[in-house]
């Protein structure tokens, strides 16, 4: 079965801002094994532009650190699983997923605008 991963990536380690992540590091797993690994430049800027990036991508499955509500929500809308709150370097937190042994908040959240009544999912 082939899959590809996207991890948002700043120098070898899972970034902890999703929709900021300058690069996202994608990965081509097939049979449960990693058989490729890039880097892809990301000029999307907020968490919708991202998710239509990795969309267009092909990813399946998206490991990532911090990632406000919005996000979770437009990630998981389009048909990608989601595993945040991981804190790691990008490659352990790959490896420890294909063994069944990442480390992951399904409640992690992202509180940059918490105190901006004018913040709405549009992103």
């Amino acid at each position: 079965m082939l899959m590809k991963i996207a991890v948002p990536y700043e120098d070898g380690k899972v970034f902890q801002h999703f929709g900021r992540a300058r690069e996202i590091k994608l990965y081509t797993v097939e049979n449960g094994a990693v058989t490729a690994a890039h880097l892809v430049a990301n000029e999307a800027e907020g968490h919708g532009a991202v998710t239509r990036l990795l969309k267009e991508l092909g990813v399946n499955i998206v490991i990532c650190g911090n990632i406000g509500g919005c996000a979770q929500k437009a990630v998981r809308e389009s048909g990608m699983e989601l595993y945040a709150g991981v804190i790691a370097r990008a490659d352990d937190a790959v490896n420890a997923f294909l063994s069944n042994n990442l480390a992951y908040d399904p409640e992690v959240g992202c509180h940059e605008f918490d105190d901006d009544p004018n913040h709405t999912c549009q992103g």
